[in-house]
């Protein structure tokens, strides 16, 4: 007969569970089959989730008790002559006489001293409170939170039917997974279930010795795998059953569960969501199992490189996984700063913490979720219910961008991008303080890739929630947005958050068109796209690629990129026009030091106006001095040029009919003058500076007297093709100045 308290847990679990999963309307016409086709349709990431950010769930349970080496203890305890193995042996005796589940059972150590998995509840005079576990996880900022449900022991932390192994048949005699959805749901949190139980009859206990016991080959995961399968799906109905779980978390190894097993799984949950009158979150972790149709996909420990389309979560912890004795923690900003570099590239927080056997949050962890909180409490309408920019940052550090990559912490020169719902509040956080009177430059934010007119507002979030400081000093330009800071520092903080306020719409950011470069070969890793121009070792690094770090590029039709081994281009050099996904190959593997982008002189171009849609026409054969004109496209070579990098940033563009040369006149051509096409001879009026603004389009100005190519037309279709380029002018931004360069052979 169960213990009394076990019933008393669940019932009020289920009580309080109903009374706060109030439906938000009539059930989904919805009924979900076990069939990719089916589950497919569900929401991978509701709105709720993605306005989250941030949550918490922890590593407690058996292995919490040993307290040696990490949650693998189990495992580890039975490979000979490893740490946990030497050990156990140590303190315990020979795991073939001492086996895992005596942690379970209760047993003595060789000092003599009773072992076993029983927290006691602080009402019970134990140190155990799930509620102020709770409130802690509010005090922190998280908005969802709950326990490793069942690690890849085999140990049920719920009241199980189908595994006599759980927290209320053995152990503690208590619904642990209960109380926490209580504790959990009172505070107004979204319960999370994290269940990394796949593993277990596939690997994890594969040193352990044999079972005949059916009870023990369960626990070990030695059961024929089609039972295991089976067990692996009646254990996530019970907790959904009960439990009515918000996200339920999966770890890796779920491909090797029978793909009928895994599909019954989405279904059931999903089909039980429309029951709740409530949306739900499946993850999985990037191994597989599930796909991103109707799931989300969770990286451990670091996250994508880049901002990617789905919405996804990386979990990570304070330090290691599991409790051991004068274990080590990363900072408070560190973890602040992955959570804010994670919800700009379109990812959630799942934080991890590690608590002792007995229920104690060590006071180390409290200071760190409580620094996350403190932050999250003054400028958190940064980070919740925002969503990604078009852009996530910029700086020179990287943070994620690999599997189990180390929090760190960024510095006043990184930049991390989100904005609100409404899509007219763009929030730039500054991974440190600019200094005292500074010109903080958002470089993101230049003349040449987007129109800040409709910027009505600057400001920083003050030291108090809801309060701004005015930042009125502001000068935008080709180098970026120049934001003069406070002249003394207002306050103190890990990040600091600068307020872009737009009278409409955030404006559109002009994407750069050039080559990609990736830390990885076949495109993986980091990524990072540059444009025309030459970049030396610093210049790289202020754009975040690191010295000797890239190992594949894409290089678009019509460009070229010359790379060096050395820095300020010299050295060993290789060029590519093409893209190149591993330069092992090449012999240039992370040996790339410096390099070029420029267009392929061996190609032609056309070059198209965003007004009109005209391209530049060369005329024919045409004498020296002909005014330029605008023509419709028809693959005519009178409409095609070649642009001939002259190693100073400046290109000659030649006619590839005529092998004219594009002209703008004198030093002192005044705005209006014609353009011509003149027989090259090296002038500077016959020279060009071309400015990625983003989309393939490019501001063209000449040498000689810094004006600018543009289009007589005023709009689509005006005129009657032919028509002249009637004049140069000075640049306003306006898309009659905006030429697109697209390889015409």
């Amino acid at each position: 007969m169960k213990p009394f308290m076990k019933v008393l847990a669940v019932s009020a679990s289920i009580v309080l569970s109903c009374s706060l999963l109030a439906p938000f309307g009539a059930h989904a016409a919805t009924t979900y089959q076990p069939t990719w086709e089916s589950v497919d349709q569900h929401k991978a990431a509701p709105e709720w989730f993605q306005d989250a950010k941030f949550g918490i769930y922890y590593h407690w349970g058996v292995f919490s008790v040993p307290a040696f080496g990490s949650e693998w203890y189990p495992r580890n305890m039975y490979v000979q002559n490893g740490k946990e193995y030497n050990h156990h042996v140590s303190v315990y005796g020979s795991p073939a006489t001492w086996p895992y589940h005596n942690f379970i059972n209760g047993a003595q150590d060789k000092n003599g001293n009773w072992v076993e998995f029983a927290p006691k509840l602080k009402s019970a005079g134990g140190q155990f409170d799930p509620n102020e576990w709770a409130q802690l996880f509010v005090d922190a900022g998280a908005k969802f939170a709950g326990p490793v449900a069942e690690h890849h022991d085999g140990y049920s932390m719920w009241d199980s039917s189908v595994n006599e192994w759980n927290s209320v048949d053995k152990g503690p005699h208590l619904d642990l997974l209960g109380t926490f959805a209580t504790a959990i749901r009172s505070k107004n949190l979204k319960l999370l279930t994290a269940l990394h139980h796949a593993y277990n009859s596939n690997g994890y206990f594969q040193y352990a010795p044999a079972q005949s016991d059916p009870s023990l080959m369960k626990l070990y995961g030695q059961l024929p795998k089609t039972q295991e399968d089976q067990l692996w799906y009646d254990k996530l109905k019970e907790v959904i059953d009960n439990y009515q779980p918000d996200i339920v978390w999966q770890d890796f190894a779920l491909t090797k569960i029978d793909e009928a097993e895994r599909l019954k799984f989405l279904s059931y949950y999903y089909n039980k969501a429309i029951d709740w009158g409530k949306e739900v979150v499946a993850t999985y972790k990037t191994s597989g199992g599930f796909n991103l149709k109707g799931e989300v996909v969770d990286y451990e420990r670091g996250g994508p490189a880049e901002l990617t389309s789905n919405y996804w979560l990386t979990d990570d912890s304070v330090g290691g996984w599991s409790y051991t004795p004068g274990m080590s923690y990363y900072s408070a900003p560190a973890l602040l700063h992955s959570l804010i570099d994670r919800v700009s590239k379109n990812g959630n927080l799942l934080l991890n913490i590690a608590p002792m056997a007995d229920g104690t949050i060590p006071q180390e962890q409290k200071n760190i979720l409580l620094g996350m909180g403190d932050w999250l409490k003054r400028y958190g309408e940064s980070i919740y219910s925002t969503r990604a920019w078009t852009k996530y940052g910029e700086g020179p550090t990287q943070l994620g961008g690999a599997l189990h990559s180390k929090p760190i912490v960024g510095t006043e020169t990184d930049i991390r991008f989100t904005r609100n719902k409404n899509n007219n509040t763009l929030y730039a956080i500054v991974l440190g303080w600019p200094g005292n009177g500074a010109n903080l430059n958002i470089s993101t934010l230049n003349s040449n890739q987007i129109n800040l007119n409709s910027l009505s507002s600057v400001q920083l979030l003050g030291d108090t929630a809801g309060t701004y400081v005015n930042l009125p000093n502001r000068v935008q330009n080709q180098e970026g947005l120049k934001i003069t800071m406070p002249a003394s520092k207002p306050f103190t903080a890990s990040a600091y958050v600068v307020k872009l306020t737009f009278t409409g719409n955030i404006p559109d950011l002009h994407q750069v068109s050039g080559p990609t470069f990736y830390k990885h070969t076949q495109y993986m890793g980091n990524q990072i796209p540059l444009s025309l121009g030459t970049y030396t070792k610093l210049n790289l690094q202020a754009a975040r690629i690191p010295d000797n770090n890239i190992s594949s590029i894409k290089v678009p039709s019509g460009y070229k990129v010359t790379a060096y081994a050395d820095d300020n281009f010299s050295g060993t050099s290789w060029t590519f026009v093409s893209n190149n996904s591993n330069l092992i190959n090449s012999g240039n593997n992370d040996m790339i030091t410096s390099l070029k982008i420029s267009l392929d002189s061996n190609a032609y171009f056309k070059l198209a106006n965003r007004t009109t849609d005209l391209v530049l026409d060369g005329g024919g054969s045409v004498a020296s001095g002909w005014n330029v004109r605008e023509n419709v496209w028809n693959s005519s070579n009178d409409s095609q040029w070649k642009f001939v990098d002259l190693g100073t940033g400046y290109y000659q563009i030649l006619n590839r009919t005529n092998g004219l040369a594009l002209d703008g006149a004198s030093a002192g051509a005044t705005p209006g003058t014609n353009t011509k096409e003149t027989t090259w001879a090296g002038s500077q009026n016959q020279q060009w500076q071309l400015t990625d603004l983003g989309d393939g389009f490019y501001k063209i100005t000449n040498r000689a007297n810094g004006l600018v190519l543009t289009s007589s037309g005023n709009f689509k279709g005006e005129f009657t093709p032919p028509v002249y380029v009637s004049r140069l002018s000075s640049w306003d931004g306006s898309t009659h100045q905006q030429w697109k360069i697209v390889k015409a052979n």
